[in-house]
């Protein structure tokens, strides 16, 4: 019984080791060839995956538009630049001689930050649809395309 497994395990051994020189060659020529290459065909575009992509990727510039907004305002005004242009811009109405509707429409508009940082906000949520529908209609006429011409060909490559 002793001899029959002491074999087997010689020719469990034997199957190891060639096993073990078989991948060595494998991977030293693989290794001479250089990086393996696949060409590809983008056949189509999940719309669902980019339209969630889209979503994701414009709130998250929406947040960081409004925030430069904010930031870039609230300098702007510890320099007092804003102070600055509205008095200029109601001197320049009031010396216009408008007559009063122009008097009090040039009083009545002056920059705030509730105004700047209310229309960044709103330049943004619209930006948000926009950006999400255009990508989402973007991946429908690719697949369109696609299915006409037969998709961008792709080729990729292993990193040397």
């Amino acid at each position: 019984g002793n001899a029959a497994a002491s074999g087997s395990a010689a020719v469990g051994a034997a199957r190891v080791s060639e096993a073990v020189r078989s991948a060595r060659s494998t991977v030293t020529s693989a290794a001479a060839r250089g990086p393996r290459r696949a060409r590809l065909n983008l056949k189509r575009i999940d719309p669902w995956s980019v339209m969630k992509f889209a979503f994701a990727v414009s709130v998250v510039l929406f947040i960081v538009v409004v925030v430069a907004t904010s930031v870039l305002y609230l300098s702007l005004d510890a320099m007092g630049v804003w102070q600055t242009v509205n008095n200029s811009l109601q001197s320049l109405v009031n010396t216009t001689g408008g007559g009063t509707e122009a008097a009090t429409a040039g009083g009545g508009f002056r920059i705030t930050a509730w105004g700047v940082i209310g229309t960044s906000m709103l330049i943004g949520a619209v930006n948000v649809v926009l950006f999400t529908a255009l990508a989402t209609l973007g991946a429908f006429i690719y697949n369109v395309c696609a299915d006409l011409v037969g998709g961008v060909e792709l080729t990729l490559a292993e990193r040397d």
